[in-house]
């Protein structure tokens, strides 16, 4: 009988445990945002520029990232999500399927949105956010200027879109920092746009020589040093 009365006083204790886990796990009410693959506009050297669908959601996604106020999915959770849907990253989303994967991830909003580069190297960068429960577009924001200023252009569209989706304040400094300051950015960028794709095709030698590459061009690239020590880390 005491053997019985344990086991169910454990089991009570577990149950409360799981409930106390479960509801934990729901008192997060922060907004939650995705950043899809932004579609390859460019009107020059296209095939070349392509990388910069990832490179530039993830530094998107590493801006937004900064404001503690709101939770943003990590790019690694979405690739996962587009290799199970048998999707292309260079496939173009329609607001459909952006909602679909949004609720899978569990994202209220999710950002899409295209760049264009012209022969001048004028660059333009679009993003549409579609809210997952309505179906709705909330907001609409364009950033533009001169493409080898991109970093610059990044942290000027994440302040953007946090000031009109109405989010919480985002009251530290940009994720980019001095970075945003080295003439070599766009070059740098690209260099781990690369290296993102190279580690999706799991070609880890790749992906570190395409990160050096890049803090060689850039050293102050703090997202390109955080993704070599990771790699580095995983493959020791």
């Amino acid at each position: 009988m005491l053997r019985a009365r344990t086991f169910l006083a454990l089991g009570i204790l577990s149950l409360g445990a799981t409930r106390a886990t479960a509801q934990s796990n729901t008192t997060d009410r922060r907004p939650t945002l995705a950043v899809l693959y932004l579609t390859n506009g460019a009107l020059v050297e296209h095939d070349s520029y392509a990388p910069l669908s990832k490179g530039m959601a993830e530094m998107l996604i590493t801006e937004l990232a900064q404001n503690t106020g709101v939770r943003v999915v990590e790019r690694d959770r979405l690739q996962s999500l587009i290799e199970e849907q048998n999707l292309q990253a260079s496939d173009r989303v329609d607001k459909e399927t952006a909602v679909k994967l949004g609720k899978t991830l569990g994202a209220r909003h999710m950002l899409m949105g295209t760049f264009v580069i012209d022969p001048k190297q004028n660059m333009r960068i679009d993003v549409r956010a579609v809210n997952t429960e309505t179906s709705a577009i909330d907001h609409v924001e364009t950033v533009s200027g001169k493409a080898d200023r991109l970093l610059e252009l990044v942290i000027q569209l994440g302040q953007k879109l946090n000031a009109g989706l109405k989010l919480p304040e985002l009251k530290v400094a940009s994720a980019t920092g001095p970075a945003a300051k080295n003439p070599n950015q766009l070059k740098a960028l690209m260099a781990l746009s690369r290296a993102l794709e190279a580690e999706d095709r799991n070609n880890v030698a790749e992906a570190k020589t395409q990160y050096r590459n890049a803090l060689a061009l850039n050293p102050e690239f703090d997202r390109a040093k955080v993704r070599l020590a990771s790699i580095e880390r995983v493959t020791q």
